[in-house]
């Protein structure tokens, strides 16, 4: 007898003061598919320490929260765990908070105007090590301002099946759609991907493609 597989839940944990949003969000991911709401919080540090307890898949952040910054807090989960996703929430499409998100380690910035069915596929693309797209999802690759960009990224410090990974990366694959194509595993693909953007200076896949086609265009 064939037994049905079962379905992987994604844990998502959500950081904002505003107590309709939270009641909005934990109804809307009790009765989406493939969800599992395991937190939320009303304030910075309870944030932190909830999101210790609960060790969720993806934290949605608030920006602009009492205690502690939402900056904050995605700074402080993302020295605990580098696999998180932290995306954050904000009203305002604006360049410097969108910067400060990215120095703080966010992988993603989404607006709150954003309707449920996208904030899923926004959400299920990060779990997943795809690249999102969505209009509501901000630009993460700003040049900060006062940082050199580095005229020579270290790809030569690359191991070959590295490499094979990155360019993988680069084509848009998922790191299940990696193992498959290298006949690996997909710990072993978060492990060689982990290794790639500490080797190559960046955070995410959508910082690892521009740096790709930057590289390309200096060619």
């Amino acid at each position: 007898m064939i037994r049905d597989e079962v379905q992987e839940l994604i844990k998502v944990f959500v950081a904002d003061d505003h107590p309709l949003l939270r009641a909005g969000l934990r109804l809307s991911f009790t009765e989406e598919n493939g969800f599992e709401y395991v937190g939320e919080a009303a304030d910075g540090f309870t944030a932190v320490d909830r999101v210790k307890a609960h060790c969720p898949d993806v934290c949605l952040i608030d920006i602009d929260m009492p205690g502690l910054s939402g900056i904050d807090v995605i700074r402080i989960i993302r020295k605990i765990s580098s696999e998180m996703k932290l995306i954050a929430l904000s009203t305002f499409r604006d360049e410097k908070y969108v910067k400060d998100a990215m120095r703080a380690g966010a992988d993603g910035y989404l607006l709150k105007n954003i309707g449920m069915n996208d904030l899923a596929d926004v959400i299920r693309a990060f779990y997943h090590g795809e690249q999102p797209i969505s209009p509501y999802l901000a630009n993460l690759t700003f040049q900060c301002d006062g940082e050199k960009e580095s005229s020579q990224y270290p790809f030569d410090q690359l191991t070959r099946r590295e490499n094979e990974v990155f360019n993988l990366i680069v084509e848009g694959k998922c790191n299940k759609d990696i193992a498959r194509n290298l006949h690996i595993s997909q710990d072993t693909v978060k492990t060689h991907v982990k290794n790639i953007y500490r080797k190559i200076h960046v955070r995410n896949r959508i910082e690892a493609m521009r740096v790709s086609h930057e590289m390309k265009d200096r060619a």
